[in-house]
């Protein structure tokens, strides 16, 4: 979630019911370097709370130093990121390039779990690739890295239905992320991730594979008012339901406030509209626009605060 779950958005999502926020994750080299815009990744707030920041690497000893300056801020959680997939993080043998080397990985896990006080968690994917999801005895891999990651003394453990290999293409699996729930020898909760769009799927995935929580990431995009339509539709929660912008001009005023928090919390106007057009373009607001392909260009070419606005009124004139 690099460039997305900011202080701005992540209040919007709390607002809007979010039980927990993650912060970008952060380099622990890059941490350990006190690199300025590293270290400000790692501002949060009390109203934010519960917030866990998540770091990410590939040697143990800058893992557990990370860790220990990560504590400093105070987080409720310490996450570990072994499931991005990207080449420039997993092709170094971080993130999900763990997956490839079980032992590296968990002594990574225990050397920051023995570093800090914080409860740890992991975020992990099924495997590496198809060939891997299964061991030689037929032990799905992810069942089995889920006991030992158990072992090390995780709070709590995180899993993305795909391997590194599919990235973001094809369903996720959520058959493996059910198995390792119900492995008996499971005694840490088990939070499913992907492919959750909808208030309906939300409700599919607690009742088929009975996880202990849902994370939900490219899915708000542009769209946090989507934790409040999940609980209302889960438990009837009439304080959300409230919340829940209903038309057009209703969610096309988020946006504008994500715009203004961000900028705010950015310190610049044209750093704060960059940092929030990844929202846009994803927004399902804008999604079935008829001929809405030059007015979308437009919206993401502009720098100026009143140019956006003026945009997404114009969209609001015309499609609303």
């Amino acid at each position: 979630m690099e460039d997305v779950t900011d202080p701005a958005f992540r209040m919007l999502c709390k607002r809007f019911g979010a039980d927990r926020v993650y912060t970008e994750f952060v380099n622990a080299d890059a941490l350990v370097r006190d690199v300025p815009s590293t270290m400000r990744k790692l501002r949060i707030r009390d109203e934010e709370r519960p917030v866990a920041i998540q770091i990410y690497g590939r040697d143990a000893a800058s893992m557990a130093d990370a860790a220990r300056i990560v504590e400093q801020a105070r987080p409720d959680i310490l996450d570990i990121n072994f499931g991005c997939p990207v080449k420039k993080v997993a092709g170094k043998g971080a993130g999900a390039g763990l997956l490839r080397d079980v032992p590296r990985m968990l002594e990574i896990t225990r050397a920051v779990v023995d570093a800090v006080k914080t409860p740890v968690t992991v975020k992990t994917r099924l495997g590496w690739d198809q060939q891997s999801l299964y061991l030689e005895d037929g032990t799905p891999f992810i069942v089995d890295l889920a006991e030992r990651l158990q072992d090390c003394g995780i709070t709590e453990l995180a899993i993305h239905g795909r391997t590194r290999a599919q990235m973001y293409r094809d369903e996720a699996d959520w058959t493996l992320i059910g198995a390792v729930k119900n492995n008996p020898r499971m005694r840490i909760p088990i939070i499913g991730n992907g492919d959750v769009t909808t208030p309906e799927r939300a409700k599919e995935c607690f009742d088929r594979y009975g996880v202990d929580a849902i994370m939900i990431g490219r899915a708000t995009f542009g769209c946090p008012w989507l934790f409040a339509e999940m609980k209302e539709y889960l438990s009837n929660q009439s304080n959300l339901s409230n919340l829940i912008p209903r038309t057009m001009a209703e969610k096309v005023a988020v946006l504008k406030e994500h715009v203004d928090a961000a900028i705010l919390w950015v310190g610049d106007e044209r750093k704060g509209i960059v940092h929030s057009r990844r929202h846009f373009a994803a927004s399902p607001v804008f999604k079935g626009l008829a001929d809405f392909r030059q007015t979308r260009i437009a919206l993401l070419r502009a720098e100026t605060r009143e140019e956006v606005f003026r945009i997404m009124d114009d969209i609001l004139d015309r499609w609303g």
